[in-house]
């Protein structure tokens, strides 16, 4: 598909619709866009390249809006081999090009490939540079940890287009109809969501930016509403919740585990709570990753395990630690036939957090539920 940005800034990324894990850890069932632009005046800049499963693609795209000139620089905002993972090929096509980066760039550059490639045609960029490319000027912003520290965003004047990186970026193809917030908060907060307090440094720059476009390197270009994108990723990266309701988790063996939680998750909704149940031995963590982050509070059901604590579940609260959690109310149901432990494991976990409060009562189940009104007095707690 045709993707407009302007008439002098083209878009030459490339979908990606074979890969099935996103960093081999994300599942992407309608795949992934690697986004690059070039911008066309009196001299050409090329605006990061792509990931390698894509470069003969790139390359074709790139030549057919070069139409025979030689690109004049090439601009590095994020070193990651999605969207740096081509630098190799397009420096050996295009040998008279400078490449434009700040200092953690380059030497990040000098890990993924033979330094005398671009040595000798650098240009470091820091803080609030410009590079004028006729009509055209753009301004470097450093937004350091969104999410390596290298990263930089580039602001346009003329046009007032903001190329964020990944910021404000989600996964699936750019030829997939489905709506932009789901698939950006699941990206968002598994893979930025530990660097909050970067991410309000940079929306702090940006605020300062009369932004008219937001060019990001996964995912749609945006062009209007951009208060609802900016307003979005002010509440990820403050650790607010969206919405209150309760995120039920079970982490079940047998399943008796899973049907005190399918009745909690009942009990809460009778009670005029919201829900969502994730079933984390087969649900996708990723998006329960982000239903935690939605939600402001969270119930988690699990079962003891060789004297510990479920597996599954020890993997989800070790990947909300990763992320940062916080500012959430917590409650745990365990479960044990002969010496439960999982509420102590899941709580251990998790006290480290900031800003967590944990609800009254733990419920314990001895391997079935015989006992609703444990559950009811939890539903009191959490409604």
């Amino acid at each position: 598909m045709e993707i407009t940005i302007s008439d002098s800034i083209k878009y030459i990324g490339c979908d990606d619709k074979t890969i099935d894990l996103f960093e081999s850890q994300y599942p992407v069932p309608n795949g992934v866009s690697y986004n690059s632009y070039v911008i066309l005046d009196e001299k050409v800049a090329v605006m990061d390249t792509a990931d390698p499963r894509v470069t003969n693609e790139w390359l074709l795209n790139l030549e057919r809006e070069l139409q025979g000139k030689a690109p004049d620089y090439l601009v590095v905002s994020h070193m990651e081999p999605d969207h740096a993972g081509s630098i190799k090929v397009f420096l050996e096509k295009y040998p008279n090009t400078t490449v434009v980066g700040n200092a953690k760039t380059f030497q990040m550059m000098g890990q993924f490939m033979d330094a005398g490639l671009f040595d000798g045609r650098k240009q470091i960029v820091a803080e609030g540079d410009m590079l004028s490319l006729g009509k055209h000027e753009l301004t470097f912003v450093m937004a350091p940890m969104v999410h390596w520290p290298e990263v930089m965003v580039e602001y346009e004047s003329t046009e007032k287009i903001l190329f964020s990186a990944d910021g404000f970026g989600k996964f699936g193809a750019l030829d997939v109809d489905e709506p932009w917030i789901d698939e950006a908060r699941r990206y968002y907060l598994n893979i930025v969501g530990k660097y909050g307090a970067s991410v309000q440094a940079l929306l702090k720059k940006a605020s300062a930016l009369d932004i008219q476009k937001i060019c990001p390197l996964h995912g749609p270009i945006l062009t209007e509403n951009l208060d609802y994108y900016i307003n979005l990723y002010d509440t990820w990266s403050s650790y607010k919740p969206e919405e209150e309701g309760v995120l039920v988790v079970s982490a079940s063996i047998h399943g008796n585990t899973k049907t005190a939680a399918l009745k909690l998750n009942e009990k809460l909704q009778q009670a005029g709570v919201k829900t969502q149940f994730i079933d984390i031995t087969r649900d996708s963590m990723s998006e329960a990753v982000a239903r935690a982050f939605y939600y402001d509070k969270m119930v988690c059901l699990a079962c003891t395990y060789d004297g510990g604590l479920f597996p599954p579940m020890q993997d989800f609260l070790h990947h909300l630690t990763a992320k940062a959690y916080q500012n959430r109310k917590v409650a745990f149901v365990e479960n044990g036939t002969w010496a439960p432990q999982a509420a102590k494991c899941m709580r251990a976990i998790l006290e480290p957090m900031k800003n967590l409060e944990f609800v009254e009562p733990v419920v314990t189940i001895k391997s079935t539920l015989q006992d609703e009104a444990q559950l009811d007095e939890l539903v009191g707690a959490l409604k």
